[in-house]
């Protein structure tokens, strides 16, 4: 998987945000025709036409399939932008990269139709990392497309217990009385509550949850064997060891103390103020200061 010609790395970076906003758009143009549509399947089982409903319903399944495979292209698109410093910097593919760009150059010619600029990123691919390398991705001959997004862009009918689940809630949803096929309910696993949308998700899971994984390294939660993800087993905390309680330290008692005790009054004694002097003390003048000042300056002066 060396490095091929005519690769232009600043062309694959903007057709990988073209794809994005474009399946962004497809994404929810689709999801609101798919709201539409389930009302008139819930207004063909009022009247009584279960199998014109069925008919429908195996439209909306398909549809809700090719928003789920967009998602996912989607997301592959993301992490290639997130991780473009690898494809410019190395020759050769990333490991972490592998996935996601196997399975948006098989992806391209099967959406090309609606997204266009996938084909301009399936061919940069190419370019990079050889035609040779790009057949073998169109084929899936490498291993590495991912599983989950070629189940839903599958020709395949969806199951029949499918449809008659998406029966189930639209009428549900609508309030419309409907009687789901007894036998195609009889043949539906017990114990699992298949998703109306995401059907083969449990399979996906028991196989290594390859949706995403190899790109955006993402695992799956591990399914029990009602389909159902077991919670966690919470192990009781030890109640806490009681702190024993604060206790205050003795009273000493009084202290012994050699003074008086308190309150008894006792006179100083031999205390004196001092003796007044003969003669009153002389002060100099402030004249005397100044003029003192003045003699000591002419003296510093002359010498």
């Amino acid at each position: 998987m060396m490095l091929g010609s005519g690769f232009k790395a600043e062309r694959l970076r903007v057709n990988l945000r073209l794809v994005i906003n474009r399946l962004k758009l497809l994404e929810k143009k689709k999801t609101e025709l798919a709201q539409k549509a389930r009302k008139e399947i819930a207004d063909y089982l009022a009247a009584g036409k279960d199998e014109r409903a069925r008919i429908r319903v195996e439209h909306i399944i398909r549809e809700d399939y090719l928003v789920e495979a967009m998602e996912i292209l989607e997301l592959y698109c993301d992490l290639l932008l997130a991780r473009f410093g690898l494809i410019q910097s190395m020759k050769e593919l990333d490991s972490g990269l592998a996935e996601a760009v196997s399975t948006l150059i098989w992806a391209a010619p099967r959406l090309q139709s609606e997204v266009a600029e996938l084909k301009i990123v399936a061919d940069q691919l190419c370019a990079k990392y050889s035609k040779e390398y790009g057949k073998l991705c169109r084929t899936n001959q490498i291993g590495t497309v991912n599983d989950r997004l070629m189940h839903k862009l599958s020709v395949e009918a969806p199951p029949k217990i499918l449809v008659e689940r998406y029966l189930i809630e639209i009428a549900k949803n609508y309030n419309v009385p409907y009687e789901p096929d007894s036998v195609v309910m009889a043949e539906a696993p017990a114990g699992g509550e298949a998703d109306l949308i995401d059907v083969g998700f449990t399979d996906d899971v028991k196989k290594g949850g390859h949706g995403g994984g190899g790109g955006g390294g993402f695992t799956a939660p591990m399914m029990g064997h009602d389909g159902l993800v077991p919670m966690p087993v919470m192990m009781p905390m030890p109640m806490p060891t009681p702190n024993p309680p604060f206790s205050y330290p003795p009273p000493k008692g009084p202290e012994n103390f050699s003074g008086l005790p308190v309150g008894t009054y006792q006179p100083f004694t031999n205390i004196h103020p001092p003796p007044i002097p003969a003669n009153p003390p002389t002060y100099e003048s402030f004249q005397n200061i100044v003029s003192e000042a003045a003699l000591i300056e002419r003296e510093g002066e002359e010498s």
